[in-house]
């Protein structure tokens, strides 16, 4: 059996204690009245009743009617996507108001602790980063080096059919190198912390564009303020995850990155791509894929706020936003 409903509770209870009333006042009148044969006091009598059970129900209604705003809102809360908050009515009752308060007090605090946890989650992730960068550095691309210097030494004394395998070989072992000085690279990404945002976010957009020989361009408006270490990360991330999307995905001539600190602080990176296929009006990612989802999440953790403007053969924005100054 589905549980009753608050309104149907009070309701039910009133329209009892309505009618109990009333059946008293009946039988009193009866008693009371010379003409008891008369039904006409009987039928004034039971359409009062029923005024009064609508009139009731009328009030309770209006009354009842924040409650059920609140559990609106609480269906709306999404803490990926934050600031929903619950507003009560002008004349509210007070019960209704302490209500209200308790559940705002309520999504702030699951909004902070989501933002610390995220924050944890983000530097764990990238020491380890950090700690994989430096093991394909130290030791990887060191053994491969020692490779490579074995194997030109045994070039020097090796037969002509043999050296030819050899140097192919060789060649290999530097295209190796090569991709993993890139990825760790990608990994800890050294020019942010050796050089800055601003010049670490230049140096990638010019590798990206000669790396995929996409027209790649980046641009600053303003003057960059004090950022945090980790406002700084996400930014670079977030172009990071646009750039590789669009390298694989987008089949892009153009790409345009520019980063505003006139007012609030946006970083946008435009393509002239296929777009993103949307649901709902809403540009969704690959299936299975998480670099949509994961740059809302590093923007969610500094207070930013990442929008996605694309439309099929129109090409993407990805726009982050940061707040004032």
């Amino acid at each position: 059996m589905r549980p009753r409903t608050l309104l149907t509770q009070v309701l039910a209870v009133n329209a009892l204690l309505v009618a109990v009333t009333a059946l008293v006042a009946a039988v009193v009148a009866r008693e009371n009245l010379a003409d008891a044969a008369s039904g006409k006091g009987l039928l004034t009598l039971g359409l009062a009743v029923l005024a009064v059970i609508l009139l009731n129900s009328i009030l309770l209604r209006r009354r009842l009617e924040p409650i059920n705003r609140l559990l609106d809102t609480m269906d709306q809360v999404e803490l990926a996507m934050p600031g929903t908050r619950a507003t009560p009515p002008r004349h509210a009752a007070r019960e209704v108001r302490r209500l209200t308060e308790g559940l705002n007090a309520m999504i702030d605090r699951l909004e902070q602790e989501r933002r610390a946890a995220g924050r944890a989650v983000l530097r764990a992730q990238e020491e380890e980063r950090r700690r994989l960068a430096q093991d394909l550095h130290d030791e990887v691309n060191q053994a491969l080096a020692a490779i490579k210097i074995r194997l030109s030494a045994t070039l020097q004394d090796a037969p002509p059919g043999l050296a030819v395998e050899l140097r192919e070989t060789k060649d290999l072992v530097d295209s190796a190198m090569d991709e993993l000085l890139h990825l760790a690279r990608e990994l800890r990404p050294t020019a942010l912390d050796d050089h800055g945002l601003i010049p670490a976010l230049r140096s990638q957009v010019e590798a990206y564009g000669l790396r995929t020989h996409i027209q790649s361009s980046f641009r600053t408006h303003g003057t960059m303020p004090v950022l945090s270490d980790e406002q700084q990360l996400v930014i670079y991330r977030v172009t990071q995850e646009s750039l590789s999307n669009i390298d694989k995905h987008a089949a892009a001539r153009h790409v345009d990155v520019v980063l505003s600190f006139t007012g609030k602080i946006v970083l946008k990176i435009h393509d002239d791509g296929r777009g993103i296929a949307q649901a709902n009006g809403v540009p969704r990612g690959r299936p299975g894929g998480l670099g949509l989802s994961g740059m809302r999440e590093r923007a969610l953790l500094v207070g930013g706020n990442l929008s996605i403007y694309s439309r099929p053969g129109e090409g993407t924005t990805v726009e982050l936003t940061m707040g004032d100054r």
